[in-house]
Formats: structure tokens, sequence, C-alpha cells
């Protein structure tokens, strides 16, 4: 009956055989990671057209004639930058890094950096309130730790005082819209108010009339 040939024992891996293996492991990581980093940095060059863009039309911002046309460009500006902060989000998931939820929860050291309190009469003491920088994972770990403002008892604080009637610059100085939606115009001032000096003519009227 014929089969397969016995094979013998096989003699261990050599030590230099040992080390090409872990040489050519090495060489794939390098390159699996250089591969990664050149698609990263191509994915980003249109965000730097964008960029450039919204700079540019950021300049063009003092050069609008028009309230119609200074609105326009805001809009435009505003989308621009809601398209370019879009555009990082989409490729940070595309590379697993996730911005953390931290706003309601108590605050974990691993992830989370205290930077402020503020009062509060009916979020539990230690809740985040608010984040001032925010945090982002890569995968399960943290690659930046949040800036948080959390809960302390106490009451609320006050909102800011809004400017009474008459406490501001009056706006028929300086020709600011009034109440009423009408452009409320100048007061004038007269010649002493504005202290010119007579014109040489008017002298010379009031004497002649004397004469």
């Amino acid at each position: 009956m014929n089969g397969p040939a016995p094979t013998g024992p096989t003699d261990p891996p050599s030590d230099l055989d040992k080390l090409r293996r872990r040489v050519e492991a090495l060489s794939r990581k390098r390159d699996e990671a250089e591969a990664r980093l050149h698609a990263l940095l191509s994915s980003l060059l249109p965000l730097d057209d964008l960029l450039a863009d919204t700079r540019h039309r950021a300049g063009a911002l003092h050069e609008v004639r028009s309230a119609r046309e200074t609105t326009s460009a805001a809009v435009a500006l505003s989308e621009q930058i809601d398209a370019a902060h879009l555009m990082l989000r989409g490729e940070f998931a595309r590379h697993d890094v996730s911005p953390m939820e931290t706003v309601g929860k108590a605050p974990d050291p691993a992830e989370m950096r205290v930077v402020g309190t503020e009062p509060h009469s009916s979020v539990p003491d230690g809740t985040v309130l608010r984040e001032k920088v925010t945090g982002f994972r890569l995968g399960t770990s943290v690659l930046r730790p949040a800036q948080v403002v959390v809960a302390v008892p106490g009451p609320a604080p006050e909102p800011e005082p809004v400017t009474a009637a008459g406490d501001g610059p009056d706006p028929a100085a300086s020709g600011e819209t009034s109440a009423d939606g009408r452009r409320a115009q100048p007061r004038r001032t007269t010649r002493s108010e504005r202290k010119l000096p007579r014109k040489p003519s008017a002298g010379r009227r009031r004497r002649s009339r004397r004469s």
C-alpha cells in the first residue's frame, strides 16, 4: 500500500532564520504604517483646500458694499466651516477616532480633566455641565482627555443684565436704528456748541447794518 513518504524530524529554526523572520515582520508593519499615514495625509488635502477658500471668503467680507452682500458672505462662511468640521470628523471616524460624550456624566479621571466648577441648583454635584476642550478616543484608548466644567452645590449664576433704555449711548447721536425699526437721525448741534470761529463776513455785515 502506497502512502506518503515518512518525514524525518525537522531541524529547529536557526537563530539566523528567527532574525530574518523578525525583520520581515517589522518591515511589513512599517509598510502598513506608512500606507496608513499616506492615506491620512491624502484625505486631509481637500480639507486644506476648503479652509483656504474659507480664508479667502473671510477676507472678502471687508470688500462687500451692502448689508445683503455681508449677510450672504457670512452665511457662506458658516456653511463652509460646518462642512470642514464634518469632513474632519468623517476622517476621524474612518481611522477609529471618536469624540467622547461627557456632558451629564460623572467625571472619569482616566478620560477627563476637571478645569472648572459652576454652581447649579438642579444638577447633582460633580456632574459634567459642559466641555471646554473635547476629548477623543482612538479605538478604546484615550487619544486626548476632555477638559470639563462640573456642577457644585449652590444657586445658578445670575444672567447678565440687559442694558436698559437710557443706560447706553444715545442711538440718535450715533445714527443707530431705533426700537421702531426706523433709523434715528442725529441731533444737530449749533455753531456755539461746536465752538466754531465766526465767519469774517458776519462781522462785516453787522458793521454795514449799523452804518
